[in-house]
């Protein structure tokens, strides 16, 4: 069905791919962060083991909401693994169960996210005319930095 929300047809097709690269980004970040969840070890192997379970249940929840945010433009979602692999700006990395190396990774994607939604922030504004698509980026941006930061937390 045809939507009608004050952004061309042209410019919600080009916001939904770039949200479906979002959408792949955290769809391997959640991935990451519950393979480390799987596999640390440590004497602190339940802190560790409950952190990045409350990481994932929270990249889980942004995976749901980016998703829903490219259907409510009119466009589909990209979920399967094969879809996402070609979007996607992160790396799959070997498994780890050093703590310092996950923590490290999963910043490191972290940030790979936050600047690219800092770039569609602009973009989506000025180049698409789309201040919802960019305040919808600002919002990601803002739930990144924040586990960036919890996990910052940890490296010090």
């Amino acid at each position: 069905m045809k939507i009608d929300i004050g952004v061309s047809a042209e410019n919600t097709k080009k916001i939904a791919l770039e949200l479906n690269k979002v959408l792949a980004d955290e769809l391997v970040i959640y991935a990451k962060t519950r393979n480390s969840h799987w596999n640390i070890e440590g004497d602190n192997f339940m802190e560790m083991h409950k952190f990045y379970e409350e990481q994932y249940e929270e990249l889980e929840e942004y995976a749901d909401e980016v998703a829903e945010y490219i259907r409510s433009i009119g466009h589909y979602a990209e979920g399967r693994y094969a879809d996402v692999l070609k979007l996607t700006n992160l790396l799959e990395s070997e498994y780890s169960n050093n703590q310092k190396k996950q923590l490290q990774e999963l910043l490191d994607d972290h940030e790979t996210i936050v600047r690219n939604l800092r770039r569609l922030i602009d973009e989506f504004d000025e180049k698409y005319k789309d201040k919802g698509a960019a305040d919808f980026a600002t919002q990601m941006l803002q739930k990144h930095l924040k586990l960036a930061w919890m996990i910052r937390s940890y490296l010090k």
